[in-house]
């Protein structure tokens, strides 16, 4: 049996700033944005390549108001993540050198963290 994980909530105090952060600035697919009432409303997105979405809105009850989330994402490579991220305007650190990884740390405007990992083989 597959246990596949497709969609992680995150919360956010202004839909339309994060819709607006990771669509535009961050680049990722807008999958959904519905508005079904004043008080419903649903956003799905996806990174490039990624099978798992992530999703925010209104009325949805999914996280407590005002938590964060810290998800972390796996990349080819973290020196071409930390300049995609530059180049659109992301505010990041340097590439973090650990053993087990190298790491791209980003930040939402809510405090939703994101770790990007290119994972670091040892040499057999």
């Amino acid at each position: 049996m597959d246990f596949r994980i497709e969609l992680v909530p995150i919360a956010v105090a202004d839909v339309d700033r994060s819709v607006e952060f990771y669509g535009d600035t961050v680049g990722w697919t807008v999958d959904h944005d519905q508005r079904v009432s004043p008080e419903l409303r649903f956003v799905q997105v996806t990174p490039p390549g990624s099978a798992c979405s992530f999703c925010f809105g209104v009325g949805l009850e999914m996280m407590p108001q005002g938590s964060s989330q810290l998800i972390q994402v796996v990349v080819d490579d973290a020196d071409a993540a930390l300049t995609y991220l530059r180049e659109r305007g992301v505010d990041c650190e340097g590439v973090d050198e650990q053993p087990w990884g190298r790491f791209v740390y980003f930040a939402d405007p809510d405090g939703n963290r994101w770790a990007l990992q290119q994972i670091v083989r040892a040499n057999a």
